[in-house]
């Protein structure tokens, strides 16, 4: 990696995020490479959204976590499993994270589908027949869980499970702004992964 100013905006996002120096993606390389104002936006709208006032700091570093599961991105994996255990997330935390991502894939998909078949009658009567477990007890609250699914229901683009997973939320208490701080920090998450 070069020393130009884009590329210290660069070592200072991965510094803030655990990430070694060393980290390189096709992506980042072509931003780096043209000297991108995008990257300091990328790292701005992380890190604001990381902050969120309306969020406790493992709140949202599970949350973040969730979407680079989600994504796929092991090494924002990894940033963000360190990042939630230094604010206190349990071994169980951080698994439920992995869990909610793999349910939230299963029923984005699954309710989707019938979303899309526009009330067909044999679907809608069809019960699901999957399992959902992690879902009745979760070991970071229901609340928390509930704001996952619905971050990873917008990420996913399951608008019948974004509707759903909004009304539990608030049902739950969690205020509108709470809610909304987290699909911010949400899609600036899956920026991050595209861009990484």
């Amino acid at each position: 990696m070069d020393t130009s100013y884009t590329n210290e905006t660069v070592v200072n996002l991965f510094s803030g995020l655990g990430i070694g120096a060393a980290f390189s993606s096709p992506s980042l390389d072509r931003l780096v490479a043209v000297n991108s104002r995008y990257i300091n936006d990328l790292k701005l709208n992380v890190a604001a959204t990381l902050a969120s006032h309306n969020l406790s700091p493992k709140e949202s570093m599970l949350l973040a976590l969730s979407v680079a599961i989600t994504e796929k991105h092991t090494t924002l994996i990894a940033a963000f499993e360190q990042l939630a255990a230094k604010e206190s997330a349990s071994a169980e935390e951080l698994a439920e994270a992995h869990a909610c991502a793999s349910l939230m894939a299963v029923n984005n998909i699954f309710y989707r589908f019938k979303h899309f078949m526009h009330g067909n009658e044999y679907y809608n009567r069809q019960p699901a027949g999957l399992r959902m477990s992690p879902m009745m007890n979760p070991a970071m609250g229901k609340e928390l869980f509930e704001l996952m699914s619905l971050v990873l229901s917008a990420v996913n683009g399951c608008e019948k499970c974004v509707v759903a997973h909004e009304l539990s939320v608030r049902e739950l208490g969690v205020p509108e702004p709470k809610i909304y701080d987290a699909i911010r920090l949400g899609s600036a998450i899956r920026g991050l992964c595209v861009a990484f």
